[in-house]
């Protein structure tokens, strides 16, 4: 990677799991990585991006591994490495759902939300949660569209959409753990930890008008969904009251 001031600005590793590619220069293309302009939105007092995160760098400008294998995944959870995928391995996925990373990126220190974001806590998911309304909060969060059919008791087919009425827009981005990736869920890590092995997690489902408060272990590869450090911000499409 180069610019017209600076060349071989970044060693690289040799595997792509062990790949740490330190920074040596910030050129402008690697800012524009790790500076996204992200849209928002104003749910009471509290200020969301209005799509997953889909960044590939921390904050500092240091790559974070990229891991498509089920023994990669199973790796990176042994030592503890941060890791992030694309829902189904594929790049397309990416402007969509943004990326899944495991809980060891969402909490080292580098930094993966970035500037000006942070991951909210559980206690902060629970503040959305009850503006919103416990019991149909779900509905208010999911998108128009993109959510699959599910079945009631009776057989027939009911629409998993939500109304998109917060301006969230939750999309089933699907999660990730050593046996691969799984589909019609929207999991998203919150930054507060359960026990040594897990954190809180924040789950929508195709089939429920549920916010559901659970859990999952720190090796998956979850969604994140950033809130703004502060109030203030130009770029918020509307503000729900």
């Amino acid at each position: 990677m180069e610019n017209s001031k600076n060349k071989s600005l970044i060693t690289k590793g040799s595997s792509n799991l062990a790949k740490t590619e330190k920074l040596i220069s910030i050129t402008p293309k690697i800012l524009r990585e790790i500076k996204p302009q992200y849209e928002s939105v104003r749910i009471g007092n509290q200020e969301w991006m209005t799509r997953n995160l889909n960044v590939n760098r921390f904050r500092n400008g240091d790559l974070i591994p990229h891991l498509e294998f089920d023994e990669e995944w199973i790796v990176a959870e042994k030592n503890g490495q941060p890791a992030w995928c694309y829902y189904n391995n594929d790049p397309k996925n990416g402007k969509k759902y943004g990326k899944l990373y495991n809980w060891y990126a969402v909490n080292d220190p580098r930094g993966l939300a970035p500037e000006g974001w942070h991951i909210p806590t559980y206690k902060e998911w629970t503040i959305l949660k009850k503006f919103l309304d416990i019991s149909t909060g779900g509905w208010k969060l999911k998108s128009v569209e993109g959510w699959n059919k599910w079945k009631d008791e009776y057989g027939k087919f009911q629409n998993g959409n939500g109304d998109n009425s917060s301006g969230f827009n939750a999309l089933p981005g699907g999660f990730r753990d050593d046996d691969g990736t799984g589909i019609d869920v929207a999991i998203f890590w919150s930054a507060t930890e359960f026990k040594t092995s897990r954190a809180w997690t924040l789950s929508l489902t195709n089939d429920t008008g549920f916010l559901d408060k659970t859990w999952a272990f720190k090796q998956e590869g979850l969604s994140v969904r950033c809130i703004k450090n502060s109030s203030a911000s130009k770029r918020v499409q509307r503000v729900i009251r």
